[in-house]
Order: C-alpha cells, then structure tokens, then sequence
C-alpha cells in the first residue's frame, strides 16, 4: 500500500488556484518564469510512482472536458489511463475512461482506495477535496512546485487546517528558473518523532 501524495503548485505566498498565473506558457511580456526541465523531470517521477488519483467533483467535471482529447504530455497519458476515483454522491457521466465514483467518509474513502493499489494515490488540483484531507489529516505527503512569485489571489491549501501540523522535509530542489520542488512528510518532525 502506497502513501497519499498531495501535489500542487503554488505562488511563494501560497496561492495554488491557477497554475498559468504561476507559470505561464510562453510570451513576450514579462511574466514569471515556465516550467523548466529540471521540473518536468520531477514531474515524470512523480507520476510513474502513483497507480491511482483521487479527485474532486468539480476537478473531475472541468479535466474530463479536456483531457480525454489532449496531448499535453507527460499528464494526458496519466491521467487518461490511471483509475479515478472522484468524490462524489452522484453519478459520472461515463465519458472519461477508468473515472468511478466513491463516496463516504473521507477517512473510508482514502483507506479503500490506498488498499486498492500497489503504488501512490496522488491528489492534483482539487484544491476543495486537497484542503479538506490536510484538515483531516489524511495526507501522508507533500509535494510542492513554488513560483518565485508573490500571487494575491487565490485559494491557500491549508485555510481549512486548524493545528499546528509539523512536516519532515524530505527533499528539495533549487530549479534553474528558480523555482523550488519541495517534498514535506507529515505528521511527523524532523528527527522522525510523530507531532502531536
């Protein structure tokens, strides 16, 4: 059984709603840095070690318009052939391939699915369901791309959390473009002794 991993990226003050705000696609005008490839490589190892998504019902709706046809890359063969398990009471529309439904107590929910497969759960976008399990307590892992920017608008991951909650950090990366790939494990500090 694997660990869930939340993934996200966000400003350096913690916005995580738009990633092209963060790291826009290409253009003449000044706008922080792209992706670089020193983050797409993280990016491609993170997602060989994850056999399952859980997702959100908004994110779920919003991605099965779009990525059944793309071919962003490496995502679009991801996440079109990974299984989806999406958090929702109601019925999926059937058009996205391996997406189900899953309801209950997140607890429940995260436990099945983690039960369910070999490798990761990996949690991306779905900042509504992401805020809710790190209130909860059920992520196991975090990993972060920051921008070297400072973004205003937008939603913060933890605005649902409530205690303090202590991170190791794992691993951390400086980009080339001066972004950072941050990995945190929680529910521990950093001498390996469980917070409380």
């Amino acid at each position: 059984m694997g660990k869930l991993v939340l993934y996200s990226i966000c400003s350096l003050d913690g916005a995580v709603d738009d990633p092209n705000r963060l790291f826009p696609p290409d253009t003449t005008e000044p706008a922080p840095p792209e992706f670089d490839d020193a983050m797409h490589s993280r990016f491609q190892g993170l997602l060989r070690s994850q056999t399952a998504v859980l997702l959100g019902r908004g994110m779920y709706d919003e991605w099965a318009r779009f990525w059944p046809t793309s071919d962003d890359q490496p995502f679009a063969d991801f996440i079109n052939t990974v299984p989806k398990y999406v958090v929702t009471s109601s019925r999926l529309d059937g058009r996205w391939a391996n997406a189900q439904p899953i309801c209950g107590p997140l607890a429940e929910i995260v436990a099945t699915v983690k039960a369910g497969t070999t490798g990761d759960v990996g949690v991306h976008g779905s900042i509504t369901l992401a805020q809710s399990l790190l209130a909860e307590g059920l992520v196991d892992e975090v990993q972060l791309t920051v921008a070297p920017v400072f973004d205003p608008v937008g939603r913060r991951l933890t605005e649902r959390v409530t205690t303090l909650t202590p991170l190791a950090l794992t691993d951390a990366l400086v980009t080339p473009s001066g972004a950072m790939w941050l990995t945190y494990r929680l529910g521990t500090t950093v001498d390996g002794r469980t917070g409380g």
